[in-house]
């Protein structure tokens, strides 16, 4: 006998829908060259807050029930090998809004500027500010040494 066909409903980020008619022994590699052609790369697909990651595991073996609901993640571009340099980033967009990369010298430069203020202006800084700017100094500086000693 033929096995029974159900209906799995995908659902986008956009909330449009989308459904599939699959049979129970079909992988999840073969939902995703039937319902997405040449993106199968770029879709992600998760059921009930897990990413199915393995595309040779059966819908079976995942207890998909008729109607149930495939949340589809579609990436506009295919995965790209890791950055090789330490602020490389795939994306033109993200790389050019790298705040991060800022971080330190921001950090940085708000030090130098205390520092500044609490030499020149001794009388407004009370003991506690200045030892709490050096403990603060002493913290960045330990912090700055750790990650960049990679």
């Amino acid at each position: 006998p033929a096995e029974p066909t159900m209906v799995l409903r995908l659902k986008f980020l956009n909330d449009t829908e989308r459904l599939a008619r699959v049979r129970p022994g079909d992988t999840v590699g073969a939902l995703k060259r039937a319902y997405f052609p040449g993106q199968e790369q770029q879709v992600r697909l998760i059921y009930q807050g897990q990413l199915l990651r393995d595309d040779a595991q059966s819908l079976a073996a995942l207890h998909l029930a008729h109607n149930s609901v495939l949340h589809c993640h579609i990436s506009q571009h295919s995965p790209a090998p890791a950055p090789t340099g330490p602020h490389a980033s795939a994306d033109p967009v993200h790389a050019a809004l790298n705040v991060g990369s800022l971080m330190l010298p921001l950090f940085v430069l708000m030090l130098a500027v205390l520092w500044y203020f609490q030499l020149q202006y001794r009388h407004v800084f009370t003991a506690t500010a200045t030892t709490f700017l050096a403990g603060l100094t002493l913290l960045f500086s330990f912090m700055a040494f750790t990650m960049y000693r990679r």
